[in-house]
């Protein structure tokens, strides 16, 4: 499959993955309680979650829904005066996500750029710098991304929350029937690729 086929394949798979998601979660709703079982999977992810001093009042923002929301979420980035440099906090969240990899990652700073590409340096971290919901939903459902890396000076409190909760709610390959071998397989790929 070559590039622009395959995302040609991928746009129409999300559009029609949107309806089939939406009809689902009312088929769901109908038949049992989705917010308790929704929330106990919540309560058993563990969210590690950073920022520099940039980004200290987005992350705050996000970080008191996602308790609000049950999940376990471990702060270990800069607080309102206690300044913590991105390329300080960003390996301790790193060496934490490595040690559970059923967690997951959110990273701010300014663009967001930094905190990835200090994250990316990690053996087993897939940090993606998004600047959309959209985006935050397909780093999960293309590159299988553990890591959400987000810029306070672009994202509003709103918006950024629900690329959290998309990025949060997204499995791999996801909305993209027919294209899972190839998407596990260029994972795999990806992950071999050494310097």
């Amino acid at each position: 499959m070559d590039r622009r086929e395959f995302l040609q394949t991928a746009a129409v798979t999300a559009a029609a993955s949107a309806l089939v998601v939406g009809a689902s979660e009312t088929a769901t709703a109908a038949g049992k309680n989705k917010n308790e079982t929704v929330s106990q999977e919540k309560k058993m992810k563990k969210i590690i979650i950073a920022a520099d001093p940039f980004a200290v009042d987005l992350k705050d923002s996000i970080k008191a829904k996602l308790i609000a929301d049950g999940y376990d979420v471990e702060d270990v980035g800069s607080q309102k005066g206690q300044d913590i440099a991105y390329y300080d906090c960003a390996p301790v969240a790193c060496k934490k996500l490595q040690q559970d990899p059923t967690a997951r990652g959110i990273l701010l700073c300014g663009s967001g750029m930094g905190m990835s590409i200090v994250a990316n340096r990690f053996a087993g971290i897939h940090a993606s710098v998004v600047e959309s919901v959209f985006a935050a939903k397909m780093c999960r459902a293309i590159n299988n991304a553990n890591v959400l890396c987000l810029g306070a000076m672009i994202w509003g409190d709103w918006m950024a929350k629900e690329a959290v909760d998309t990025f949060l709610n997204t499995k791999f390959t996801q909305g993209l029937d027919g294209l899972e071998e190839f998407l596990q397989g260029a994972y795999k790929t990806v992950n071999a690729i050494k310097d």
